[in-house]
C-alpha cells in the first residue's frame, strides 16, 4: 500500500498509556485544526501480555514477536509509526523495518542540542533509570544522564507500576511531585516512561511522550 498519506500508525500496548496517547494526539490535532477535527490514525492494538513479560531486554523472546507486528503494520497506509512505550524502542532498534518510527530518543537528543542542554536526570522505569541504553545513547551525543538516588529509583518504579494498574494514590502523587521539584532545582528532569507521562508535570520538565506527540502531529500535517 502507498505510504503517501497523512495517517499515523499507533501500536496499541498497555491500555492506560495507549489511551493517554490517543487522547493527547486528538487534543493536539484539534488545537491546530479546530472544528470537529480528530487525529487521523490507524490503531493496531495487540495483546500487551504477549510481550510485556519479556520487556525490556529479553530479546530472544521479544524480537520475534515484535518483528511479526512490524511486518503486519508495514502493510498499513501510514506515513509514520508511534509506539506508546519508551523502553520498547531498545528492542525496536535491533529490528529492520521500512516503517518510519517516531523515536523518542532521537527527538530528545535534537531538543537538548537545540537548547544547549548537556545534562538530564532520568525519571522512568527502574531499568531505564539504571541501564546503559539511555546513558550510552546520550553520552555518544555529548549529553550526560544521571539517575535519582537508589531510594527514589525504587519509589518512582513502584509508582510507575501503580499507574499502569490504575492504583496510584494522592499521597503517591504528592511524594512524586516533591521529587520532581527537588531534582529540577539542579538539572532538567527527563520523563522517560509513558505511565509517568500520564501525571501532570510542571512545564520545566522534558517529557519524551510529549515530544513524540508533537512530532506525530507535525508529520501528519506535512504529508
Amino acid at each position: 500500500m502507498s505510504k503517501n498519506t497523512n495517517t499515523l500508525g499507533v501500536l496499541g500496548l498497555g491500555s492506560r498509556s495507549t489511551l493517554y496517547y490517543l487522547h493527547a494526539l486528538n487534543k493536539a490535532f484539534h488545537a491546530e485544526e479546530q472544528g470537529y477535527s480528530t487525529c487521523p490514525l490507524i490503531l493496531y492494538n495487540i495483546n500487551f501480555n504477549e510481550i510485556n513479560p519479556y520487556l525490556p531486554n529479553q530479546f530472544q523472546n521479544l524480537l520475534p514477536k515484535l518483528s511479526v507486528y512490524l511486518q503486519q503494520i508495514e502493510n498499513f497506509p501510514i506515513s509514520h509509526l508511534l509506539l506508546p512505550n519508551i523502553t520498547i524502542h531498545e528492542a525496536i532498534d535491533k529490528l529492520e523495518t521500512t516503517l518510519k518510527i517516531i523515536h523518542p530518543l532521537h527527538l530528545t537528543i535534537t531538543f537538548l542540542k537545540q537548547h544547549n542542554m548537556k545534562q538530564v536526570v532520568v525519571f522512568g522505569s527502574k531499568y531505564t533509570m539504571t541501564s546503559t541504553y539511555l546513558s550510552n545513547y546520550f553520552s555518544s551525543e555529548g549529553i550526560q544522564t544521571t539517575s535519582p538516588s537508589k531510594e527514589d529509583v525504587e519509589f518512582i518504579d513502584t509508582l510507575r507500576q501503580k499507574i499502569y494498574l490504575n492504583t496510584e494514590t494522592l499521597a503517591d502523587i504528592n511524594i512524586y511531585n516533591t521529587l520532581v521539584a527537588n531534582y529540577t532545582k539542579k538539572t532538567l528532569v527527563l520523563i522517560a516512561c509513558t505511565e509517568l507521562s500520564i501525571l501532570k508535570h510542571p512545564t520545566h520538565v522534558l517529557d519524551m511522550a510529549k515530544l513524540q506527540i508533537k512530532e506525530a502531529i507535525k508529520q501528519i500535517k506535512k504529508h
